[in-house]
């Protein structure tokens, strides 16, 4: 073992990571450390490759998709490290190596583990997962003031955070629906531009619209509602624009409700972008329905609302690693399905941010004590977000947050009678189309 000659490519853009309280090296230090306390301490959006002998390391955040693949070569073994499957297969193209490669084979690095490969040749064994972020669960009272307080505050904390480290004369987006997340991003950010002194002229809500879609008056009487509607900026598309081959080229995945949503994201980054070249940030409210546990349960025959509150950030991470159903190609939950917003706004240019992936927020949303405030009854569980958003707004914001009824962003830009004619429900179509593009 000792002969071989291992060779490590990071095709990671070190740009995209956007960590405020430490540099980047010194970041990748302490995940080259192994100790997931010190990995938990870097606060920020981040995607770090450390290496230490034969061993690497790799740690993400939920925010920021990571795969890697393991090639073998005659002196030693390649482990290539990139955020998307095509840059890995282009990689082992360039090294001669393309034979080897198939979608499958790649792995994604599970949000909130520590990942360490040994290089040793061979068989190679098995990677070692060390969480690195453990929420406390039900650890707030059952006081919807409270919650909905310490909730948009720790939002509120990452927005600000956000803010200061963008230029001043840089122009801001929501992307925005009206509805509860999407509100409480655009609430909370127009709140602090003028409580920090920026300027809020800065400011944009950016709603996707097909022309027969609920989601655009539904912003209109959101924003009417606050004498906010200046800041509403309507993005118009055209159904017959949206490419289901485009976009499983972007997303890399193949489950009908994110290709749906890509679709969207592609179709309003497609639009914000040809109106506006230069536009670089863009927040949205990604990450708010997996928090406040928002998704009709009834949907999946998988789940039942006791598995839903008694699983640590189920929604978040899947059943987790080491369960039987985990995906090691696409690990689970938002971990794997954040590409919907990644992909997309990578794709045209946009340094996109959402708040409710950060571990302060979804360290709040976990400490809600579900089981006693629904006792297990599901439209109970449904009515939590908008009680406790709505009131934290007004505790934070001092503005009163109207609230809709839920809808998934792709139901609020087109009817559902619409969309289905352009994008069908049945995984299968969705599956053979993502593995022909490598045959």
């Amino acid at each position: 073992m000792d002969q071989y000659i291992e060779r490590v490519v990071d095709l990671l853009d070190p740009a995209l990571n956007r960590i405020y309280n430490m540099t980047v090296e010194d970041a990748r230090e302490r995940v080259r450390s192994g100790r997931a306390d010190a990995v938990r301490e870097i606060d920020g959006s981040f995607a770090l490759l450390a290496r230490e002998g034969k061993t690497v390391r790799l740690a993400r955040s939920l925010d920021r998709p990571m795969r890697y693949f393991l090639a073998k070569r005659h002196e030693g073994p390649a482990l290539i490290v990139a955020d998307r499957i095509d840059a890995i297969r282009e990689q082992l193209a360039r090294e001669g190596l393309a034979d080897q490669f198939h979608p499958s084979y790649t792995r994604m690095v599970p949000a909130h583990y520590l990942v360490e490969i040994q290089l040793l040749g061979c068989p190679d064994p098995e990677p070692n997962y060390c969480r690195y972020f453990t929420p406390e669960r039900n650890s707030l009272p059952t006081d919807l003031e409270e919650i909905g307080r310490r909730y948009i505050g720790a939002l509120a904390d990452e927005i600000g955070k956000w803010l200061r480290q963008i230029p001043e004369r840089e122009p801001i987006g929501v992307c925005f629906s009206g509805g509860v997340d999407s509100g409480a991003v655009f609430l909370t950010t127009y709140h602090l531009l003028r409580r920090l002194g920026m300027n809020p002229a800065r400011l944009k809500a950016f709603t996707l619209t097909f022309g027969d879609g609920p989601d655009l008056q539904q912003a209109r009487q959101f924003l009417d509602q606050l004498g906010l509607g200046l800041f509403l900026e309507p993005i118009e598309a055209d159904l017959s624009s949206i490419d289901v081959g485009e976009t499983i080229r972007v997303l890399e995945d193949y489950k009908p409700l994110d290709v749906e949503c890509a679709s969207m994201v592609l179709t309003l980054c497609r639009g914000i972008r040809q109106r506006y070249p230069e536009w670089k940030h863009l927040v949205d409210g990604d990450g708010g329905d997996e928090n406040l546990k928002d998704y009709p349960i009834e949907e999946n025959p998988e789940l039942t609302i006791r598995s839903v509150v008694n699983n640590l950030m189920l929604y978040h991470e899947g059943w987790g690693v080491g369960r039987m159903k985990h995906s090691v190609t696409y690990s689970g939950g938002l971990s794997r399905s954040y590409a919907r917003t990644y992909a997309p706004a990578c794709r045209y240019g946009f340094a996109n941010f959402s708040p409710f992936t950060r571990p302060a927020v979804v360290s709040v949303a976990e400490g809600i004590p579900f089981i006693a405030l629904t006792n297990y009854d599901v439209p109970t569980l449904y009515s939590l977000k908008g009680q406790i958003v709505a009131r934290g707004v007004k505790a934070i914001t001092g503005l009163d947050m109207p609230v809709f009824e839920k809808r998934r962003f792709q139901h609020g830009a087109v009817s559902k009678e619409r969309l289905r004619s352009r994008l069908p429900e049945q995984e299968a179509v969705y599956r053979r189309q993502f593995l022909a593009m490598y045959q």
